[in-house]
């Protein structure tokens, strides 16, 4: 997915939702640009379509995947569709590999899954959407880690704060799937809620 200029779309969106606009670097160079703000949506069809936006370029998904992702989560009968769709979009492989640390931006582990340096459960895998699963392990190939991108691999991933539904092994450098992501709106810059509406209309 082309994002184009990351500052101008998270502006525009009025959310950071890129690593690059969450540095102090951006915050600063926002404060000195002045100008306007960021858009503000009239009406709630465009304020959802805004949420959708958001989310589809939190996690670089296209139109048409995302709306995949969607439909998939509402026909699950018995299940919360918000929380359904959250889980689609945290298991995806090559979101996995950026919360874990292992990637510091979900695009750079995108690419890192497609160039088949990531395994699941010791099979290589090269597909960024591939859905992970409770107790699947994560890890770089072993031939990889001859590549510079995994320069100070094990000095980075000291330095990570893992969220609550993954572990790490260090002795093994494997990331273990504990558990699923649960839905909590506070921590996140998007509401899926309205996400859902909008593809319910």
């Amino acid at each position: 997915m082309i994002n184009g200029p990351k500052y101008k779309i998270a502006r525009r969106l009025g959310a950071n939702i890129f690593e690059k606009t969450q540095t102090p670097k951006f915050a600063l160079r926002a404060e000195r640009k002045g100008g306007k703000g960021p858009y503000r949506p009239k009406g709630e069809y465009a304020t959802a379509m805004l949420e959708k936006q958001k989310v589809r370029y939190t996690y670089g998904i296209l139109e048409r995947q995302f709306k995949k992702y969607v439909k998939e989560s509402a026909i699950k009968r018995g299940m919360n569709t918000v929380q359904t769709l959250y889980e689609r979009l945290e298991t995806r492989l090559d979101n996995v590999v950026y919360r874990s640390g292992m990637a510091p931006t979900r695009l750079s582990a995108r690419q890192m899954v497609s160039h088949g340096h990531v395994t699941v459960n010791g099979h290589r895998t090269n597909v960024p959407s591939f859905t992970v699963s409770v107790g699947d392990k994560i890890a770089i190939r072993l031939a990889s880690f001859k590549k510079p991108i995994f320069k100070d691999y094990e000095e980075k991933m000291k330095k990570i704060n893992l969220p609550v539904w993954l572990l790490y092994d260090a002795d093994k450098r494997v990331a273990i799937v504990s558990s699923l992501p649960k839905w909590n709106p506070t921590e996140h810059l998007f509401n899926l809620g309205q996400v859902i509406e909008f593809y319910s209309r």
